[in-house]
């Protein structure tokens, strides 16, 4: 009797990091707040191979003025969320994505005032 393995193929979409549901509804959270005070327009989700990148744009056929990124390489290293200004420059890292946005509530609160 001849036995042959079967072998499942690889799948043909690699696969991707993105955000859970959790995780968006306190970015979107924030976006909101700024988008009701009229100072974000825009944004955009890229979930990528090795990171999830959220967007936000003053409007739309701009640079985004700040990235909130998901990298897990870096969950034991620097921490599983950065947040990234206008010009790349790294603004916070940290473990929870709460503590990564608080500099975002920080300036929707002086702009209020």
């Amino acid at each position: 009797m001849n036995v042959q393995r079967i072998v499942p193929p690889k799948a043909s979409y690699p696969e991707q990091v993105s955000f859970d549901r959790f995780e968006l509804g306190e970015i979107l959270s924030v976006y909101g707040r700024f988008v009701a005070a009229g100072h974000w327009r825009d944004y955009g989700i890229s979930p990528l191979r090795d990171r999830a990148v959220f967007s936000i744009f003053r409007r739309a056929a701009e640079n985004p003025i700040y990235r909130v990124e998901k990298i897990p390489a870096l969950r034991n290293k620097q921490g599983l969320y950065a947040l990234f200004g206008p010009e790349g420059q790294t603004l916070k890292r940290g473990a929870t994505l709460r503590g990564v946005l608080a500099p975002l509530e920080r300036k929707l609160l002086r702009t209020l005032d």
